[in-house]
């Protein structure tokens, strides 16, 4: 394969940071070794440029109408533009037919409408912005719409949240295709913290709890989260952030709600779910690099926050059956 290409169909009233969140990620990806690199390639109706949300305008590569050449992954944008985008039966049409050329299918945000309406998502979990997520299942009644990942996969599909959930889908293909150490070169490239999971909620502990004003508890919890396999006892986390064991915790009890060790254990358990989910590695092996004394740890941990032990969580993600699909549905709430 001489290169992958990236089809990000885009319209009037996408969301730039949709667009740019992908196409970014692949250009830094082939920058730092890639093989075979990816070329990203904007394609709207007519080939014409496109005014995003924000105003600023883009230029497309190609149309849709005219795109025949195979596509590695197919990328639908959102924005506030996807209603008017999903009633353009032309544009519709032609992600369908574009669908069929490609191995992988996905869409970012509300671009999951996109999807939906050219019949691509039926019967499929997906996701989409949770605050379009009720909306978007009275709309689409034949597909299964979970609200609370950041993205979804089932088979060839992906289906990713809001905007910035665009880039944790992105890190998840170049995984799929290049490995964990260019996915995550990738992120330290971009400068996003963590990779996160896709099983992670869109508005986890990291959007509804992350720290803003007290610089100790930032650069702790940052330090946590790149450092998961390191000591990250009391003692050790309080001689890093030069203060008293005793001030740390009630910093981030003040500023997170949870101590310093329950703040550690529900990162590790994020962290394990991703690997689960994106590798074929030993429960032991997860449990090591995510900081877990044991394999019983981990367990205790998945039980805590998953409410299922880390071999069924796997299992489910990797193979969502009947059930795992109806308590994720979202049923007109």
């Amino acid at each position: 394969m001489a290169e992958r290409v990236v089809l990000i169909v885009g319209y009037d009233g996408a969301e730039l940071i949709d667009i740019a969140c992908v196409s970014s990620s692949l250009d830094i990806a082939n920058r730092i070794g890639a093989d075979p690199p990816y070329r990203t390639v904007l394609a709207t109706p007519g080939g014409q440029g496109i005014t995003c949300d924000s105003g600023l305008r883009l230029e497309a590569q190609a149309g849709v109408e005219r795109f025949n050449t195979p596509i590695d992954t197919l990328v639908v944008s959102g924005g506030l533009g996807h209603v008017r985008a999903a009633a353009n039966p032309v544009l519709v049409g032609h992600v369908r037919r574009l669908a069929a050329l490609a191995r992988r299918i996905s869409s970012v945000c509300t671009g999951a409408t996109v999807l939906a309406e050219a019949g691509l998502l039926t019967n499929r979990r997906a996701t989409s912005h949770w605050m379009y997520a009720e909306q978007f299942a009275r709309g689409y009644p034949d597909v299964i719409v979970d609200p609370d990942p950041i993205f979804v996969r089932d088979g060839n599909v992906a289906t990713s949240g809001g905007v910035t959930s665009a880039l944790d889908l992105t890190l998840s293909f170049i995984e799929e295709d290049h490995g964990t150490a260019l996915a995550r070169g990738v992120a330290l490239g971009v400068v996003t913290y963590l990779q996160r999971p896709g099983s992670q909620a869109q508005m986890s502990m990291f959007l509804s709890r992350r720290p803003t004003d007290d610089l100790v508890v930032r650069r702790t919890s940052d330090h946590i989260v790149s450092h998961l396999a390191d000591d990250l006892g009391g003692a050790a986390l309080a001689r890093l952030a030069g203060v008293s064991e005793r001030h740390l915790s009630r910093l981030f009890l003040t500023y997170l709600r949870e101590t310093p060790a329950q703040y550690v254990r529900r990162v590790r358990a994020e962290a394990a779910a991703h690997l689960l989910t994106s590798t074929t590695l030993p429960l032991a092996a997860v449990a090591r690099r995510c900081g877990f004394g044991s394999t019983e740890s981990l367990r205790q941990a998945f039980l805590t926050y998953y409410s299922v032990p880390p071999s069924r969580f796997r299992a489910e993600r990797l193979a969502p059956g009947p059930e795992t699909a109806h308590r994720s549905a979202v049923v007109g709430t």
